[in-house]
Formats: structure tokens, C-alpha cells, sequence
């Protein structure tokens, strides 16, 4: 079947099939699923032919891209999600390459995708303006993200705007009024939605959040110490971290300081990692799979790689462990 056949029997122009065909030029991906996948049932070797020779062949390679200073903070959510992600690629007969990139270094992805190295790529964190999203939906590449967007792509993630209502609010339950919200770089989506949540259980229990502490921003050792010693001067009840690793360092200082916890303040982690296990007494935290999240998110790009039916957004359960870390106050 020549071009021009494929192109009257689908309904679109001969330079759209043969875009499609050759890999070369601006199209949209279901398109150009759809014109490969109906010249793969022909079996004419005529015209196809000639232009299948230019087409870019499966690598049945994933790419994922960390974020570049995991690699300095540790962090226990990437190391399980992609644990998932290669899992799940294993048992469905794709190879996982690794790369980083930040937010505005997105070589690392370009070289993946301008070499034909992956098929789809998946980030594994969201951003605001996420330059790497936007250019991966400006060419139609297959994208999947650990985290919500406003795009139309893949992504999984789990609900840390009502996770951290829902703690928040059981702490408040508790009897504790005053708080410290101590968060990372507000750039990132997930820090947005739990600080959202913080202030939305506030609200909702008819606390203000101005008589709050909230600090946002990387830490570091000279201004957790800073910290301790603002949270212990303004009566701060309970501290609020971010994350397992903001926690690990609040929980660290608090200790060293010799401040008995919950006696002199209680603290809570709005993630739960390995990190934690480490300390008396237990902390309080939203416990989340990461390597769930890795596993849904390679299946449904997976699925969507080979035409298979696949879910476009979805969301992982948690669940809040409350421990003694908040023991302190009771109404």
C-alpha cells in the first residue's frame, strides 16, 4: 500500500502518514500511533517500505529523570520509587535508563529522546513552570510524571494536600494550638499542596493561620539551630515537617539540644521513610508507598507505549501513623 493509499484510507493528509512513518516532523502521538500501527498490519513491503526504514524502532527503554540534589539530601522516596518503576519495567520486558536533570537543566532528557535512546520518559518530581514537561509536550514524547500537573500526561501521585489536612487536623484533636510548619522549596508542587492542607485544617478548626510559624526554604545545620531556638522562644506546641528528611534533621537538633520530645515540643513528618526508624521516640508521619507509586506509574506508561488500555491520572493511598513523638497534649 503506497502513502497515499494509507492517507486516503485513514482520513489524513500523505505528509502526516508520512511524518509518521520517517519519526521526522511535529505530530501528535495518538496520530501517529495510529498511522504506524495500521502500516504494521499491512503486509504490502511497497512504498511502506521504503519509508519504514527510517522509522524509529522500539528501545523498549524507559528513561527517568531524578532531580539533581537527590543525590546531596539523600532521599528514600526516589531510591523505593524507582525501585518500583525498574520492578514493574522488568516484568513487562522494558530496561530503565537513569538520568537528573534540575529546573532549568533538561539536557539530560534532550539526549534521551533526540538519540532515540527511550521510548517514554517519566519525571519524578513536579514542578511549577516544569520546563522539562513542557518540552516533552511540545514535541508529543510520551511523558509520565510522579506528581500532579495541569497537563494532559500520566501521572500518579498521592493525595499530600489532604494528607496533611487530615494529620494536621488529628493533631489539633490532640489539643495542640500553636505550630511550626517547617517546609522545603515552595517551588515544588508537593511542598505547595501540603502547605495547602496545613492551612486548610487550620481553618477548618477555627485556627488562625497567622499565629503560625511557617518556614520554607533548604536548611541547613547553622539554620536548623536557628530554628529550634524560635520554635522553643514563641511557645511553638508542635513542629510540622515537610518531609523525612526535614524531620530527620529537626529531630536530630531537637535532641542534641537535649529538648525532650513531646514534652518540651512534639513533631510530626508529613513523609515517613527508613530515615525515621531511627528514633526514640517514634514520629508521628504520613506513611505513603513509593515503590506503589513507581509500579503504577511504569504499568500505565507501559500500557499506553503498546496501545493497551491504561489510566491517565491516578492516586495511592496513605495512611497516618500517629506515634509518640506527639503524645503530649490531650484535651
Amino acid at each position: 500500500m503506497t502513502i497515499e493509499e494509507m492517507a486516503r484510507e485513514l482520513g489524513v493528509s500523505k505528509s502526516t502518514v508520512s511524518r509518521a512513518l520517517s519519526g521526522k516532523g511535529r505530530i501528535g502521538v495518538e496520530t501517529r500511533r495510529k498511522i504506524v500501527e495500521f502500516a504494521r498490519q499491512q503486509e504490502s513491503r511497497t512504498e511502506y517500505a521504503e519509508y519504514g526504514a527510517g522509522l524509529r524502532q522500539s528501545s523498549r527503554n524507559l528513561g527517568v529523570i531524578l532531580p539533581s540534589d537527590v543525590y546531596l539530601n539523600g532521599g528514600p522516596y526516589f531510591q523505593e520509587c524507582i525501585l518500583g518503576i525498574c520492578e514493574t519495567s522488568t516484568l513487562m520486558d522494558y530496561d530503565v535508563l537513569i538520568t537528573s536533570g534540575t529546573a532549568n537543566d533538561i539536557s539530560g532528557i534532550r539526549a534521551l529522546v533526540e538519540k532515540n535512546k527511550v521510548d517514554g520518559i517519566i519525571l519524578t518530581r513536579s514542578l511549577s513552570d516544569d520546563r522539562a514537561v513542557q518540552y516533552l509536550t511540545d514535541i508529543d514524547f510520551p511523558v509520565a510524571l510522579t506528581g500532579i500537573c495541569e497537563e494532559d500526561i500520566i501521572q500518579v501521585d498521592t493525595d499530600n494536600e489532604g494528607a496533611a489536612e487530615s494529620l494536621t487536623s488529628l493533631l489539633i484533636g490532640r489539643g495542640y494550638r500553636k505550630f511550626a510548619l517547617i517546609i522545603d522549596n515552595m517551588d515544588y508542587r508537593v511542598n505547595r499542596s501540603r502547605h495547602g492542607g496545613f492551612g486548610r485544617a487550620l481553618l477548618k478548626n477555627g485556627l488562625s493561620p497567622e499565629k503560625q510559624l511557617i518556614y520554607a526554604g533548604m536548611l541547613n545545620p547553622d539554620m536548623v539551630d536557628s530554628m529550634i531556638g524560635d520554635v522553643i522562644a514563641q511557645k511553638v506546641e508542635c513542629i510540622i515537617c515537610g518531609d523525612d528528611i526535614i524531620c530527620t534533621k529537626i529531630m536530630s537538633s531537637l535532641q542534641s539540644q537535649g529538648y525532650r520530645i513531646p514534652r518540651d515540643v512534639a513533631v510530626a513528618s508529613l513523609y515517613n521513610s527508613p530515615n525515621l526508624d531511627c528514633f526514640t521516640p517514634p514520629v508521628t508521619t504520613v506513611n505513603v508507598s513509593a515503590k506503589k507509586v513507581g509500579n503504577m506509574i511504569a504499568r500505565q506508561m507501559i500500557n499506553y507505549l503498546e496501545g493497551r488500555d491504561y489510566q491517565k491520572k491516578m492516586m495511592v493511598d496513605y495512611e497516618i501513623l500517629m506515634r509518640k513523638s506527639t503524645d503530649g497534649i490531650r484535651q
